[in-house]
């Protein structure tokens, strides 16, 4: 199997942008013991979402270009 670079790339990407999502979930919270709020949460998961997105388009155009 040969690795593609854009894609690797893109994967790299949204690991790296998922854990910067973790590590802000992991900071400080403001009034609640630490726990993440609700909004918080949902602000997380969107910006992961977002990651996944923007990897399986990167994929799907480097599988275009070769």
């Amino acid at each position: 199997m040969t690795r593609r670079p854009a894609a690797a790339a893109a994967a790299l990407a949204a690991l790296a942008l998922a854990s910067a999502a973790l590590l802000t979930a992991c900071g400080p919270a403001s009034g609640s013991g630490g726990a993440p709020d609700d909004a918080q949460v949902q602000q997380m998961q969107q910006k992961v979402d977002a990651a996944d997105s923007a990897a399986a388009q990167a994929d799907d155009n480097a599988g275009q270009d070769n």
